[in-house]
């Protein structure tokens, strides 16, 4: 792997963490002293505290940061590679998930949603993320994740997000959902920002009996109109409710009834299965990111975030510049390699930026 650029992503994380922290190099710990134990800890999937002394002083900062300054220490990271890869000229399609972080320790505050208690488990951190999943995108990363606490305000949280991400990106073409984002107030405030939407229904929800009258591998599209009750006003709105039943799938080798909400007649009337399974490549990104895992107990969610965070920025550093050359594992541990070296002879020059490496 080019040692140059390299080098370059390791300088991107040290702005990512002072950019989050509050912190430069006038500071006696700043992102140069505090990368290398984040990397050591990734490389390893291990605790900080672990693989370094600084671990404290991390924390402290991070308990004293707000989680904006996180949010907004990666959106300037994606902001350089918009300009690199042309994303603000290039349609997208983007999709919506949560992804948690387990907690094994007693459960208080809103920062930690409860759980069974199974396998030790207690609680877990939640966090939204949006990423790229376009077909035309080979760069399909994570654009943004929020922190979700306790109660979130769902159509809230994801307006924000998208307002967020808005100078990142060109036309939004489809946001796709599963079932966990069908929700009225969320498909009215969508419709209402003009956001095209495709969400999967769950079984339990609006006329699921019209697949009574259905063949096996029939589909019919309806109107749906609904009504949205908040600030004590009744919302009306509509969308196109589409069914399909039993309709065979190749990766399970099943059969399955399907039901989706969209507001874009052109999506209800094309190949909706196939343009909903795109949204799994969301999922995917959420396994390569565990491989990046870095172990933490504390309860404190701003910590928590700085680390997920963290560990994204890694993996959408491999997927714009080391994907086709290197396994994900594999960059984690030649770019905590040459870390070391870098800290252990900082002056050491690593050749001539070249014009390919300069933006990394």
């Amino acid at each position: 792997m080019n040692r140059d650029r390299l080098a370059l992503s390791i300088n991107g994380l040290r702005h990512f963490i002072n950019g989050s922290l509050g912190l430069s190099r006038a500071n006696e710990v700043s992102g140069f002293e505090l990368v290398l134990p984040l990397l050591d800890a990734v490389a390893y999937n291990t605790y900080v505290e672990t693989v370094s002394n600084k671990s404290d002083t991390l924390y402290l900062r991070a308990k004293e940061s707000l989680t904006e300054m996180t949010t907004y220490a990666y959106l300037a990271y994606l902001q350089r590679l918009t300009d690199k890869f042309g994303w603000k000229d290039k349609q997208v399609m983007l999709a919506f998930d949560y992804t948690d972080e387990e907690f094994y320790g007693d459960v208080q505050g809103f920062d930690i949603h409860g759980w069974t208690g199974e396998h030790g488990v207690t609680g877990k951190f939640k966090f939204l993320t949006c990423s790229i999943i376009s077909d035309e995108i080979p760069e399909k990363i994570p654009l943004v994740s929020v922190p979700i606490l306790v109660g979130h305000y769902k159509s809230h949280t994801i307006q924000y997000m998208l307002n967020l991400i808005a100078p990142l990106v060109g036309k939004i073409d489809l946001l796709l959902f599963d079932r966990g984002f069908y929700d009225k107030d969320l498909m009215y405030e969508l419709s209402k920002s003009t956001h095209p939407y495709l969400i999967f229904v769950p079984k339990q929800k609006d006329k699921r009996e019209i697949l009574i009258g259905l063949d096996e591998g029939d589909h019919v599209a309806i109107n749906n109109e609904f009504v949205v009750k908040k600030e004590k006003t009744a919302f009306y709105d509509e969308n196109i409710l589409v069914f399909l039943k039993q309709i065979y799938d190749e990766k399970s080798k099943k059969k399955y009834d399907w039901v989706f909400a969209t507001n874009v007649e052109s999506v209800a009337l094309g190949n909706i299965i196939m343009t909903y399974k795109k949204r799994w490549r969301i999922e995917t990104s959420f396994r390569v990111q565990d491989e990046a895992s870095i172990k933490c107990k504390s309860k404190d969610m701003k910590i928590r975030y700085f680390l997920f965070v963290f560990q994204q920025m890694l993996q959408t550093q491999w997927v714009c510049f080391y994907k086709n050359e290197a396994a994900f594992k594999e960059f984690l541990i030649e770019i905590d390699t040459l870390c070391k070296d870098v800290v252990a002879h900082p002056k050491r020059s690593f050749g001539k930026k070249s014009e390919s490496t300069s933006k990394v």
